[in-house]
């Protein structure tokens, strides 16, 4: 059996099917592992499956003789030395498109949740200072028939651009890079960024 190392516990699912062909190690703190914290676990691991967070660079490859593999917990790579453990021989792994989605729900709730003020509504409540409706109380603004600017037409963009629709929104977009498919299938109109601004 590999022995692999994981910088973080990562679901259960996950977990299992790790647990079922390698002897898996978890650093168990409740904040990131520091550097040397992760030198120290990798002299014997094979694989290692790490976040965005952790430093992997020359010294802690330099730590792990044995190590054959990298995978990242993560879309982005930027915290590994790739041109290094590719030299080494190591390749390494990441999971693009894993967060497209899930980032435009949050995209869309940061949305919501400032234009309705949803968090002030909230944090109203749990302190007991709510006294009933009245017609100025958290009025926020509506956000069906407003305009979305959306900086960037990569993934994310376009399926925050996919649930503005439902609003029926008006959608810009600035990018460097006309994306003519998505302005046709999405209804979205490419402008400069300071007349997305602007607007």
């Amino acid at each position: 059996m590999a022995r692999i190392y994981l910088t973080r516990r990562i679901p259960q699912e996950g977990m299992a099917l790790l647990e079922k062909e390698h002897q898996v190690g978890v650093f168990e703190g409740d904040s990131p592992p520091s550097k040397q914290e992760i030198i120290d676990c990798l002299w014997d691991a094979e694989g290692l499956l790490c976040l965005l967070t952790d430093p992997i660079d020359r010294e802690v490859l330099d730590s792990a003789p044995r190590l054959r593999a990298i995978a990242t917990y993560a879309v982005g790579y930027d915290n590994i030395d790739v041109r290094e453990a590719t030299r080494r021989g190591i390749p390494v792994s990441n999971t693009p498109g894993v967060l497209t989605e899930t980032t435009a729900d949050l995209t869309w709730a940061l949305i919501m949740g400032i234009a309705r003020r949803i968090v002030g509504g909230d944090l109203m409540v749990r302190e007991g200072r709510f006294k009933g409706w009245g017609p100025m109380v958290l009025l926020g603004t509506d956000v069906c028939g407003k305009t979305l600017g959306i900086i960037g037409a990569g993934r994310i963009g376009r399926a925050v651009a996919r649930r503005a629709r439902g609003f029926d929104m008006r959608l810009l977009y600035s990018d460097p890079a006309a994306q003519p498919d998505a302005e046709e299938a999405l209804g979205i109109r490419r402008v400069t960024l300071d007349e997305l601004l602007r607007e």
